[in-house]
């Protein structure tokens, strides 16, 4: 993995923690979704009809699927996201999806592109999943400190998460779409499909623009901002490389959780999600 894509994964990294951390203080729910993505739809549209207008950019039948299907699964994974921080800690969901995420998405693309792992890959995943056990604490307690839903959409967002990195890594990669025409694509998608249930509850987006207007407009941002790099880096390395490098915005997100929402247990997270960096970095060498 050159320098260069390292880099690209480190800044999307800071990014992605950080409207995370925005986006956990937000209400959240649909008209949070949906405001945002209007937000981010047309900050960005300058920039597409320019690089349209100027790379001459024509997207075939394919192209335009592998967009839109990307829209659908961003779109399942912000909403089981924001169930998740709705209903558990910033330092327990978001750790949580971000390892389960890259470990399932890594050997699914082992299979695909028939990549073999190593001794050390197979050492870097038990030390991922060791460390999701010791985040969640004993088992037998989950449901008496109400840690069971959060866990539950974690995992559900995780495997959200690795459905759209396969794809949009093939749509980078094999089709060779832009990265910001194909994020803006599928951004734009999102919001189409999100624009029934907006109006049907046009009240509450009301409350979204006046509560949580500016996190709104963090969000739409440097979600962008953040995922932009990551397809850029997926366009030049493999899904085996970069997925798991970008569990590295988990040791950020636990720290904003820790330090600035007071959530609890914070010894016991930090190191939790120590090991599932250092295991990521062993999958990715392996």
């Amino acid at each position: 993995m050159s320098n260069f894509a390292i880099g690209l994964v480190l800044l999307s990294a800071i990014f992605h923690a950080s409207w995370n951390f925005i986006a956990k203080r937000a209400k959240g729910g649909v008209s949070f979704l949906w405001l945002f993505g209007l937000i981010e739809a047309t900050l960005y549209l300058p920039i597409a009809v320019y690089i349209f207008s100027t790379q001459q950019i024509e997207l075939d039948f394919t192209s335009v699927l592998f967009i839109v299907g990307s829209g659908f699964l961003h779109l399942l994974y912000f909403v089981l996201l924001s169930r998740g921080y709705q209903v558990g800690d910033l330092s327990l969901v978001y750790p949580l999806a971000r390892a389960i995420g890259p470990l399932i998405s890594t050997f699914a693309a082992i299979l695909l592109f028939s990549e073999r792992p190593t001794l050390l890959a197979f050492a870097g995943g038990l030390m991922i999943c060791g460390g999701v056990f010791w985040l969640t604490g004993d088992p037998r307690k989950l449901r008496s400190h109400d840690a069971l839903p959060g866990i539950i959409f974690a995992g559900l967002t995780g495997l959200a998460i690795a459905a759209y990195t396969l794809w949009d890594a093939y749509a980078v990669s094999d089709l060779a779409i832009a990265p910001l025409v194909f994020q803006w694509g599928l951004g734009l998608s999102r919001l189409v499909m999100l624009t029934p249930f907006a109006l049907r509850d046009w009240p509450s987006v009301k409350v979204a623009w006046r509560d949580d207007k500016w996190k709104a407009a963090f969000v739409a941002i440097f979600s962008s901002l953040a995922y932009i790099l990551i397809l850029a880096a997926l366009a030049v390395s493999p899904i085996s490389y970069v997925a798991p490098m970008r569990v590295i915005s988990t040791l950020i997100g636990v720290a904003l959780g820790a330090s600035l929402l007071k959530e609890g247990d914070v010894l016991r997270r930090s190191v939790a999600a120590v090991f599932m960096v250092i295991g990521v970095f062993a999958l990715s060498v392996g």
